[in-house]
């Protein structure tokens, strides 16, 4: 299937609803959802971007400035999932906890205006362990790319001739998708987790994840072609890790792997204070 056929299946999806709101996270699924939506449906659209904790200050800028550049209709909520107990003992359902938290906040805006929420899942996420999908479709989210049958690649694809700055955007999870079951999110871990994140982009890395494996301990995964600077550098990345909070890191020789915690077993020890 062309580009062009794609866009007209996505299109047509969109066009039999009321109107649309848009779960945008600022990655390139969601992107493309957004911006068909708008045009298709224009001001019978808004995009929704939940902002808590686990959400990097870098994802919430690049989202507001991309949809300020498209003309959309944007507005930012907060979620608090961290609240929520079952959410920060952070066992193999915790995505179904924040997709609640999410809902929570965007069920308001889609009764209010009887419009349905979007989500911008691919076929391809069908594949993975996602039990928030689950939640918030069994709360009447609908999934319109997967409805179209676009998989990521036909996603990015469709992205670039669109003209969205998200084609080729790495794949940016929440934070708390760095952390291995059973270990406790909180805020604070949360943040140290970005903290080491951040300090690995500035040295120029593109694919990375900085994984909380538990008793302060971390192991770093970056895209398959730089692993092997990552490599050559593993003493100055475990050096900025280490800054950020971590007692120790480890350079993940595999590098990044999408859902690698889901092949973790899960935590049960005591983490050390």
């Amino acid at each position: 299937m062309t580009s062009s056929q794609d866009l007209l299946s996505l299109e047509k999806v969109i066009a039999a609803l009321p109107g649309a709101v848009v779960a945008f996270s600022g990655g390139a699924d969601s992107a493309l959802v957004a911006e068909v939506a708008h045009r298709v449906l224009g001001p019978s659209c808004v995009a929704v971007t939940a902002d808590s904790p686990s959400l990097p200050r870098r994802e919430l800028t690049d989202a507001t400035s991309m949809a300020k550049g498209r003309g959309w209709n944007h507005i930012v909520v907060q979620t608090d999932e961290l609240s929520d107990q079952r959410y920060a003992a952070n066992d193999r359902s915790r995505c179904s906890w924040c997709k609640s938290a999410l809902m929570d906040r965007l069920e308001p805006i889609a009764l209010e205006k009887a419009w349905p929420v979007l989500l911008g899942t691919n076929i391809d996420d069908l594949q993975d362990h996602r039990p928030g999908l689950a939640t918030a479709v069994g709360r009447g989210a609908l999934q319109p790319m997967v409805a179209a049958g676009l998989s990521k690649e036909r996603v990015r694809k469709l992205s670039a001739e669109l003209g969205l700055p998200t084609f080729d955007k790495p794949a940016a999870a929440c934070l708390a998708s760095r952390f291995a079951y059973g270990v406790r999110v909180t805020a604070e871990s949360l943040s140290r987790v970005e903290r080491a994140e951040e300090a690995i982009l500035s040295l120029g890395y593109k694919v990375l994840r900085v994984r909380d494996v538990g008793n302060g301990e971390a192991t770093v995964e970056v895209g398959a072609d730089e692993l092997a600077r990552a490599m050559t550098q593993s003493a100055k990345l475990r050096e900025v890790v280490t800054a950020a909070g971590f007692v120790s890191a480890e350079i993940d020789p595999r590098g990044y792997r999408q859902g690698s915690m889901n092949m973790r077993p899960t935590l049960i020890q005591v983490e050390k204070k």
